[in-house]
């Protein structure tokens, strides 16, 4: 049986969701630290996995012609978002700052729709704020008066989708997606290592193993939504990531004890729901698709 990339693209995308929920789990193990030291561990090691990808398929260092306002795109925006979100995660409640930073979906299809002229339909659309309102019912977000880093959560959801529209872009100029990930890892690095060398915290050896299984955690992330963002649009497969919430609470009550109340479960079932609905969905359209090329 042969897959279809709109069909690779979930599967990547609900990989790349597994791996950013375990990247979580260990940057809260790891304890308080901060948010620019993790940073620098999360894309060190993307960096170095992304690195030996290229020197073994024999792909290469240099990007394809006219690619590197592209690049650079994808790894600023990528750079703030990361910032941001870790920042968020310090300072307000950890619901509010999932709740921003899963905003990217919706900011990514903006910008597709701005930038790269990809149009969803209104059964797309509709699924993606019913799973938007699945992930409310999970998290409860409670915004505190202080607005400024509610808002800094906020740019770190426009610039991860952002991001991830600049993916497409690139892999539509054929750019390999290794290529794309030690881009804007090594770039991230650099970024971080001068708040490294002149703010580093001390760590004991348990929180540098978390920090390093967070970089895995993420390089398997960021691999997967890069592969996802390359076989489809992001109106099509989006919706997907709200899966992220779902490995979050699965490994919340086996690492950490946490129980999901009735709320969670009913945005368990929402999402979930939404997500076998719009795969249905986009399997239709595109078997009507097939069938419209053949007459």
């Amino acid at each position: 049986m042969v897959l279809s990339k709109k069909s690779k693209a979930i599967g990547f995308i609900l990989l790349s969701a597994f791996g950013f929920a375990m990247m979580n789990a260990f940057v809260k193990m790891a304890g308080d630290l901060p948010f620019t030291q993790k940073s620098f561990f999360r894309n060190f090691v993307a960096m170095i996995f992304a690195a030996v990808i290229l020197k073994k398929e024999k792909i290469g260092f240099r990007w394809e012609p006219g690619n590197f306002p592209l690049l650079l795109m994808r790894a600023m925006c990528g750079t703030v978002g990361i910032f941001c979100n870790f920042y968020a995660v310090d300072h307000l409640l950890l619901a509010d700052a999932n709740m921003l930073n899963k905003l990217s979906p919706f900011f990514a299809i903006l910008f597709s729709l701005l930038f790269l002229k990809e149009r969803a339909t209104i059964v797309q659309y509709c699924a993606v704020l019913l799973a938007f309102g699945g992930s409310l019912l999970i998290i409860k977000p409670g915004f505190s008066a202080d607005a400024i880093p509610a808002m800094i959560g906020l740019l770190g959801g426009v610039g991860a989708g952002a991001a991830y529209t600049a993916v497409r872009a690139l892999s539509s100029r054929r750019e390999k997606g290794a290529r794309i990930v030690f881009f804007f890892s090594a770039f991230s690095t650099l970024v971080s290592l001068p708040f490294l060398l002149f703010d580093y915290h001390p760590m004991t050896w348990t929180q540098l193993a978390c920090l390093l299984a967070a970089g895995l955690s993420a390089t398997l992330g960021q691999f997967g939504i890069t592969l996802a963002y390359s076989n489809a649009p992001a109106k099509e497969i989006s919706v997907f990531d709200y899966t992220q919430i779902l490995f979050a609470a699965l490994l919340g009550f086996f690492l950490f004890d946490q129980m999901p109340d009735w709320m969670s479960i009913i945005g368990y079932i929402i999402i979930c729901g939404v997500s076998v609905v719009v795969f249905f969905y986009n399997r239709t359209l595109e078997n009507q698709e097939k069938i419209r090329d053949k007459l």
